[in-house]
């Protein structure tokens, strides 16, 4: 199984994960989020399988989100334009974020990867 693992070089959090994935011999492909951010189509669907609410796909805590003040904004924004905004910007997405194609984890939490990535 090889996942799609969406990441950003620089982020302590992306780098554990990373650590994680390579010890639990998780064949994985690496993607700089910043530089590559998945498409609205690729966004929408990971939303619907991970059963998440599209909230959790932001990075709350990045400087972008308080840049554009997003807490105040999202509220008053469509699903739609909330995933356009998010593949507009990799900074924008809580990172890191993986997927196999069904499977989706946002954000690095040990027993969530033991549970979803160790094969």
């Amino acid at each position: 199984m090889t996942i799609t693992y969406y990441g950003y070089p620089k982020c302590g959090t992306c780098k554990k994960a990373e650590k994680w994935l390579t010890n639990n011999d998780v064949n994985f492909e690496s993607i700089n989020i910043a530089e590559n951010p998945p498409t609205k189509e690729t966004l929408q669907q990971m939303i619907s399988n991970s059963g998440l609410d599209i909230k959790k796909f932001f990075n709350v805590s990045g400087m972008k989100y308080r840049e554009l003040n997003l807490k105040d904004k999202l509220p008053n924004m469509s699903d739609d334009e909330k995933i356009a905004l998010l593949a507009s910007d990799g900074m924008l997405i809580k990172r890191p974020l993986v997927t196999d194609g069904t499977t989706v984890t946002v954000g690095f939490n040990e027993a969530q990867f033991e549970a979803a990535w160790n094969a």
